[in-house]
């Protein structure tokens, strides 16, 4: 069984990386985002309203065992995971069931830190060498999502 690749697309960095990987291994993709943004005519697009987590929960509605989930969003990797599917950071790092939770403390710590005006730096700027970390990373995830759901 073929595994489907969502992108949480809204602030995604590495939609065309999942494109490629998508054609090469035959996965179909949904694109998820509240606002229209343009996508290869073999792309799915899903246009959702806007407001806060509506594209995710669009997502962890859909999303089947085996299935692939782009997204930077802790809350909807974590759905994801409880449905059975996979989630991988834009950075190509996974998400694990053994490793969610610490990502969601560490993502309520931030969370607070803010709330008393701690000001983050944000993300570094993605780098060639950081696409290249995706592409590998979703290209094995696929893989092992095909074993999976043999």
């Amino acid at each position: 069984m073929t595994p489907t690749i969502f992108i949480d697309a809204d602030a995604c960095p590495v939609k065309e990386e999942v494109y490629k990987v998508a054609r090469r291994t035959g996965c179909p993709v949904r694109v998820v985002a509240n606002a229209f943004m343009r996508t290869p005519p073999d792309v799915e697009f899903v246009v959702v309203d806007a407001g806060p987590d509506v594209a995710d929960d669009w997502i962890a509605e859909r999303v089947q065992p085996g299935d692939i989930v782009i997204t930077n969003d802790i809350p909807l990797a974590d759905r994801t995971l409880k449905a059975k599917g996979h989630a991988l950071g834009a950075n190509g790092k996974a998400f694990t069931p053994s490793s969610i939770g610490a990502a969601m403390a560490q993502r309520e710590l931030m969370e607070h830190l803010r709330s008393f005006g701690e000001a983050s730096g944000g993300p570094k700027p993605f780098s060639q060498r950081d696409r290249q970390h995706f592409l590998n990373a979703l290209d094995a995830l696929v893989q092992k999502a095909k074993r999976e759901t043999r």
